[in-house]
């Protein structure tokens, strides 16, 4: 299996557990911005923390700081009438991904999504994660907020983030405008080493990196021989994948999966159940998280690979959208990484045993089995069948 990752070394990441700390660093970044500031989200929310976003962006506009920011048309759908009017007039560029025409669209290309959460402050500092611009907290679990992670970046890794972020408004301005943008300026260097970790940038498109993301997870899968612990969102991983983790599980490492216990979209979490008797089955641990909303797409493996990104593992994520994860080799962040999920799974998840599982009521089952059937048919008619 070929390694589709370009490494860099020298850089300094910092985890940032959920929104209560990935904001502040966000709005210190665009408030002390002087070159630059671009912002990629799949979801800016017209509530408390997205005002507040936009309200720093605009703050920088007005200060003479070029601000792009780019949404996706779906994610974003009320962003369009809300809050896009008052960027635009204060002087912050926006973009459209795939602006949504229609609510009852059934196209095939509608699923091609911009999913990824990327910012790039001044060429020089960076954040890759899986947190939307919106609130944490959310009416059902007023105490504790949504779960997800980002990490903020300095160092080397932010030249092929900034290249990538660039690139990818370019081609959308082409989409929206139907002529050719002005060029936009180079990324900003020199980048010189600044930090001890070792880490790459590793996307997922529609053209040249169609597989790169699944492709880093089997790497390492395959590799690991102590311990692969997965917290992700929404887990719906193809064949290959499945066969992977319970290989590992047999020849003796210790595969972890913390998945949602509470979910905003039942049909891809019915559906995920579909699959727990064949991981419970192969001795894999499977951990559901009831403490509040799970939206995280990280992972350890043998306490030193780590990745933190946008990237469900499912096929919506690793065959259709836009995405970006970081990739990490450095054994002192995977640890803390680690750490963090220790805590998450001790005080809000809930370990599943066969025992329990099969205590399900018949329903219960029935309706993961019919919500499988129902994805696997929605990827299919999107032209994504086979072994995945």
């Amino acid at each position: 299996m070929s390694d589709p990752l370009a490494f860099q070394e020298g850089n300094a990441i910092t985890l940032l557990e959920t929104g209560q700390e990935y904001f502040p660093a966000l709005e210190e970044a665009i408030a002390t911005a002087q070159v630059s500031i671009h912002l990629e989200t799949y979801i800016f929310e017209n509530d408390r923390v997205g005002r507040r976003i936009a309200q720093a962006l605009m703050t920088a506009a007005g200060r003479g700081i070029p601000v792009r920011v780019l949404v996706d048309g779906f994610g974003s759908r009320a962003f369009v009438t809300n809050l896009l009017p008052l960027l635009q007039t204060a002087g912050v560029r926006v973009l459209i991904y795939r602006r949504e025409l229609s609510t009852f669209s059934l196209r095939r290309h509608r699923l091609r999504r911009l999913h990824r959460k990327l910012a790039v402050i001044d060429g020089k500092l960076a954040f890759v994660g899986g947190i939307n611009i919106i609130d944490d907290f959310d009416a059902a679990t007023p105490d504790h907020p949504r779960h997800d992670y980002a990490v903020r970046i300095h160092g080397p890794l932010v030249e092929p983030l900034q290249t990538n972020v660039q690139r990818l408004w370019r081609l959308v301005s082409w989409a929206s405008l139907q002529r050719r943008p002005p060029p936009l300026p180079p990324p900003t260097g020199p980048f010189p080493a600044v930090g001890p970790i070792r880490a790459a940038l590793v996307v997922r498109d529609n053209l040249r990196h169609r597989r790169d993301i699944e492709e880093a997870y089997l790497e390492a899968i395959h590799k690991a021989r102590r311990e692969i612990v997965i917290a992700n969102a929404y887990f719906l991983p193809g064949l290959r994948f499945r066969q992977a983790l319970v290989e590992a599980a047999q020849r003796g490492v210790r595969v972890i999966l913390l998945l949602q216990g509470r979910s905003d979209h039942p049909l891809q979490h019915y559906a995920s159940r579909a699959l727990y008797p064949h991981f419970l089955a192969n001795g894999i641990e499977l951990f559901e998280y009831r403490r509040s909303f799970l939206h995280a797409k990280v992972a350890v493996i043998d306490l030193y690979w780590a990745t933190v990104g946008s990237s469900n593992i499912d096929p919506f994520s690793l065959l259709l959208a836009r995405e970006a994860n970081v990739v990490i080799q450095d054994g002192e962040f995977s640890r803390s990484l680690r750490q963090r999920l220790e805590l998450a799974i001790n005080e809000g998840a809930r370990r599943l045993s066969p025992a329990r599982w099969k205590r399900q009521p018949l329903h219960r089952r029935m309706t993961s089995w019919l919500a499988y059937q129902l994805v696997r048919l929605a990827i299919g008619l999107a032209g994504y069948g086979g072994r995945h």
